[in-house]
């Protein structure tokens, strides 16, 4: 599946660690604004990582899942470079 994960994390600690740990599942697009595809099976792994790095009383991760359709009309503007299957290790 297609996700795009952005997140408000408070503390510079916090937000190093979830930025290192989130390189492991999706391409760093922005500086807190990942974005790719997952497997299904690594979803509950990538939620489980998140909830232990962040402090929920203070920061705040969206997971946003776009559909098949949603892909093809996805616009970059400005300097953004397109994310393309496979490509999770390679942008930024």
């Amino acid at each position: 599946m297609d996700l795009v994960v952005c997140y408000d994390v408070v503390q510079n600690r916090r937000r190093g660690r979830l930025l290192r740990k989130m390189k492991e599942y999706l391409a760093h697009v922005q500086k807190s604004v990942f974005e790719g595809e997952l497997e299904d099976s690594r979803l509950e792994s990538l939620r489980q990582m998140i909830l232990e790095e962040i402090d929920p009383a203070e920061d705040t991760v969206r997971i946003y899942q776009l559909c098949a359709r949603c892909i093809p009309v996805t616009e970059v503007l400005g300097t953004g470079v397109y994310v393309e299957e496979g490509e999770a290790d390679e942008v930024l």
